[in-house]
């Protein structure tokens, strides 16, 4: 008896965990409440992927006989079509496929997101996704732990359609235009990687078939279900660009703090090098909010003023350089 209770209480706690876990709800889709997409024109993107290696992959994984237009490989778009800014002309990297992407300076872990992955997906929900990877030394790659939580019982079909909420550190998640944000401090500790010098960014296409023999894998072990097969020369994760919220300059970021952040009402500027000639502030719409010029080292500004939320300062130094800095005021 005493067996059978503990048998039933694990039976019990294990149905919980299911059940949670199929009902978790991640980031809704773009334009919705809560969603962390973010546009292309966002001013919060300071750069853009200026190199591309592709790794075509082909149309259809389980049968690498099939071709289209005599080629059973993708081949929509070069490794052009990745660098800069996001423009709805992808490179479609096929079933399984990658690129590495890289940038004139290195993406830093800064406070919240650190860069954003677009595809072309072309609506909410019809979503090809990809995993993402990242190198401090262009050799070892770190995935991001991506969750899917699509049901696995049945196939998504070529056309068919994805809930965005069911889908967290997963390129692809959002619809043309707006990125999936990625923070690099999921990935801070991790043996062999430096978040404040990444040089290279993987993007893997997800194959997204639910076939033993080609399924691929998200962190928890759950199959990645996503519209296949894609037998198409534009099959697979079509990568539009790769944009980057906090680099890792030569001079700026090593010479500017601020704190404390997140603020409750004052923060203090602490520049070790020369002055600030501008300071802009905009909200999480672009919008300007505030503007001072000539502020020297160690300024404190009063931000009573701003409503809770996060804002983003770009400051101009005497010398001509611009730092871009994040700040939540709380």
């Amino acid at each position: 008896m005493r067996t059978k209770l503990i048998s039933a209480l694990c039976i019990g706690a294990a149905f919980l965990y299911f059940s949670i876990s199929c009902n978790a709800q991640f980031p809704p889709p773009a334009g919705q409440a809560g969603s962390t997409a973010i546009f292309k024109d966002s001013v919060i993107i300071v750069g853009w992927a200026t190199g591309c290696v592709v790794q075509r992959g082909y149309i259809n994984l389980f049968d690498t006989s099939l071709t289209y237009d005599g080629d059973n490989k993708a081949n929509f778009g070069t490794e052009g079509s990745a660098l800069g800014k996001a423009d709805e002309a992808p490179v479609s990297l096929g079933d399984g496929g990658y690129a590495i992407l890289t940038f004139d300076h290195p993406v830093t872990n800064g406070p919240g997101y650190d860069f954003a992955v677009f595809e072309n997906g072309l609506s909410d929900t019809f979503l090809e996704l990809g995993f993402v990877e990242v190198s401090s030394d262009g050799v070892n790659y770190f995935r991001f732990p991506a969750v899917s939580l699509t049901q696995t019982s049945k196939q998504i079909t070529t056309f068919g359609t994805l809930d965005a909420t069911k889908i967290d550190n997963l390129a692809g998640k959002y619809r043309v235009d707006y990125g999936t944000p990625f923070d690099l401090a999921l990935l801070d500790g991790t043996p062999g990687l430096d978040i404040t010098r990444i040089t290279h960014i993987k993007i893997i296409d997800a194959v997204g078939s639910i076939k033993p023999s080609i399924a691929r894998y998200d962190s928890q072990g759950n199959i990645v279900n996503d519209p296949w097969p894609t037998p198409f020369n534009t099959g697979g994760f079509d990568l539009d660009a790769v944009g980057v919220l906090h680099f890792s300059y030569s001079t700026g970021d090593q010479v500017l703090y601020l704190y404390p952040n997140p603020v409750i009402d004052r923060i203090t500027i602490n520049l070790f090098i020369g002055s600030i000639f501008d300071i802009v502030i905009h909200d999480i719409s672009g919008k300007m909010v505030w503007e001072k010029k000539g502020l020297p080292n160690n300024s404190t500004i009063d931000l009573t003023f701003l409503s809770s939320g996060i804002y983003f300062c770009t400051f101009t130094l005497e010398n001509g350089t611009t730092v871009e800095k994040k700040i939540v005021r709380i």
